[in-house]
């Protein structure tokens, strides 16, 4: 019986390996960030929770409800197409010295999410993951059981014209066992050509949120595979917004 058992192992491994189409197209290609170095802001305690919050801002109940009733289980590609074809991406160009926060929304997730940030040159944005010297870790748990209420705020920096930010979601890169970051998790970047997926119109994790009514613009990550089945393209696993002043 453990013979025959074996050789319907075998049998079962051969035919799965024969309905794999050799030469098939990666639908991804692993992106590395080798020659990137990672802070924090500042310390957190073992849930996330940054030291460094300022005072909240308001999130109002009607932000929220907008938030939950558009984009929970509700694919872009049917519900708002114009949200990922735009070219407009979620990062900030500073065009006079300026201090930069993000306040914290919303999140609808079970993966332990972090949020960072990396600046480069207005003019020379990145082409490449070498590109991206330093990513500085804003919210370190902003996902699944997040610490993070809605209005929590952070100051992220002051930065020089002629400065861009741009975001980053690395996905499950908080431990809950350790209450630790790991900085080889899967990046998602609000710069299309930095995220894993071949197909172009797959590779957009962030997109822009015009919320009208308060002259907010969320922005708003999308945090699985987009070639994966499991991927609901609803991007509301995590919503921040950006404040700069002046």
């Amino acid at each position: 019986m453990k013979t025959n058992k074996y050789l319907h192992f075998v049998i079962i491994i051969l035919v799965l390996t024969a309905c794999k189409k050799e030469g098939e197209p990666a639908t991804t290609v692993p992106v590395e960030f080798k020659e990137t170095t990672y802070q924090t802001l500042g310390t957190f305690d073992a849930t996330g929770k940054p030291s460094y919050l300022l005072a909240k801002d308001q999130i109002s109940s009607d932000l929220l409800t907008y938030v939950s009733q558009n984009f929970n289980g509700q694919d872009l590609r049917t519900t708002h197409p114009d949200l990922l074809s735009s070219t407009a991406i979620g990062d900030i160009d500073i065009t006079q010295q300026s201090d930069v926060f993000i306040t914290f929304v919303y999140q609808n997730t079970y993966l332990g999410n972090a949020i960072g940030f990396y600046t480069y040159p207005t003019n020379a944005p990145p082409a490449s993951a070498k590109d991206i010297k330093t990513i500085i870790y804003a919210f370190p748990q902003a996902g699944d059981k997040t610490p993070l209420q809605a209005g929590d705020k952070v100051k992220i920096g002051r930065f020089d014209p002629g400065t861009s930010i741009g975001f980053v979601l690395l996905k499950s890169a908080w431990s809950y066992e350790t209450s630790s970051l790991n900085n080889k998790a899967v990046h998602f970047c609000s710069n299309d050509v930095l995220n894993p997926e071949v197909d172009p119109s797959l590779k957009k994790h962030v997109v822009l949120v015009n919320y009208a009514p308060e002259n907010k613009v969320l922005i708003a990550f999308e945090d699985l595979d987009r070639t994966t089945t499991i991927c609901d393209h609803d991007f509301n696993d995590l919503m921040i917004y950006a404040t700069v002043t002046p």
